[in-house]
């Protein structure tokens, strides 16, 4: 059985959603600080039609982030259902996370709107979904040893970092960035990492707004 196709009006609706949050990610990342109105431009869509949506800024922060963390903890588990050669897979898992960009998401957005529980229950979940990860890639040996999330996380974030104007050109150095963290991943390791990884309870401080912190 086939699913009956939209209607009209709902399948502009669903466009335009689209849109909108193409166009929400592009603007927020580049600047956390923009107004709404300059999403609704960037998508080419009217103001009111984007408040019917997301009656708010925060509304339509949340759903940005929560997308972004749906998208991330489904590259998790295909990383874990994956049959593939492990080394190719943590390499390609890697690879999927800079070119979803999900985490300039987390550089630039993290503490300017009040998480809801769900999305904290979805973060507690994405964190056990991450243990089981490195611990099936450590298991089959291609992963140093002193390797934590925490520290793939900062990996990810500093290459998501790079932006050099051109957008082909910057997925470009930015996989070229990765490959060079991705040796020093590699197992053995040529020596022991200094320090302690990045924790939980750190990363998720950030999602904190700093007026809660307080």
């Amino acid at each position: 059985m086939t699913d009956k196709p939209m209607s009209g009006r709902k399948a502009q609706a669903a466009r335009n959603d689209k849109l909108i949050l193409e166009a929400a990610h592009e603007v927020f990342v580049a600047d956390p600080e923009a107004p709404i109105a300059e999403v609704a431009k960037r998508a080419g869509v009217g103001i009111s039609a984007l408040y019917r949506r997301y009656p708010s800024k925060e509304d339509l922060l949340r759903k940005l982030c929560g997308d972004g963390l749906t998208r991330y903890m489904e590259l998790v588990r295909e990383a874990l259902d994956s049959d593939a050669e492990p080394w190719e897979v943590f390499r390609t898992f890697m690879r999927e996370v800079v070119l979803a960009d999900t985490p300039s998401i987390t550089v630039r957005l993290a503490g300017t709107f009040t998480p809801t529980a769900d999305m904290f229950a979805a973060g507690v979940e994405g964190d056990a979904l991450n243990r089981a990860m490195l611990e099936r890639f450590r298991s089959a040996e291609v992963l140093r040893e002193d390797v934590e999330a925490g520290d793939l996380q900062m990996i990810t974030e500093s290459v998501a970092s790079i932006d050099i104007g051109d957008a082909e050109r910057t997925r470009e150095v930015r996989l070229r960035i990765l490959e060079l963290h991705l040796q020093a991943l590699r197992a053995p390791g040529a020596e022991p990492l200094p320090g302690s990884a990045v924790t939980d309870e750190e990363m998720g401080a950030r999602w904190i707004p700093k007026n809660v912190k307080e």
